[in-house]
């Protein structure tokens, strides 16, 4: 019963972490942090980091202090919320970075039906430069309308 537990508290987190990311990015990082976020829109850096990235360490560091609670505390469901963050990072890395963004030359060739709606939902959300007027502001949930 246990595992199964933790299988639960991990897969809602991972499931709860996409409406997070789409909370975050609609009124934090178009809101008060846009400052954070703008050279993800504006490409005026020459560097392969953006300050958008410190999102991508604020989760990070979350995932390690539950992490740690987990170990220092023995807070047993502390563990299988780190995972899901972590889990959730590793996705967003590979769907946000690598796949839509291309900033590793990487998984270039997918071309399925979510993949193509994927790209054209961020593709939209990225057509406003500024911070308000956007739209689809998810990562791995894409609405409907980006499928036909």
């Amino acid at each position: 019963m246990e595992i199964v537990l933790w299988i639960v508290i991990f897969l809602t987190t991972f499931g709860v972490m996409e409406f997070n990311a789409w909370w975050m990015h609609k009124y934090v990082m178009h809101g008060f942090l846009w400052y954070l976020h703008e050279d993800h829109h504006h490409k005026k850096h020459n560097s392969w980091f953006e300050k958008n990235d410190f999102f991508f360490v604020f989760y990070a560091a979350v995932s390690i202090a539950l992490k740690v609670a987990h170990s220092e505390y023995d807070l047993w469901w502390a563990l299988p919320i780190s995972a899901g963050i972590l889990a959730y990072g590793i996705a967003y890395f590979i769907v946000h970075d690598i796949f839509i963004h291309q900033r590793f030359k990487w998984l270039r060739k997918a071309n399925n039906k979510y993949a193509k709606g994927l790209r054209r939902a961020h593709k939209i959300h990225h057509k406003h430069l500024g911070k308000k007027d956007g739209e689809n502001f998810g990562m791995l949930v894409v609405p409907f309308k980006y499928f036909k």
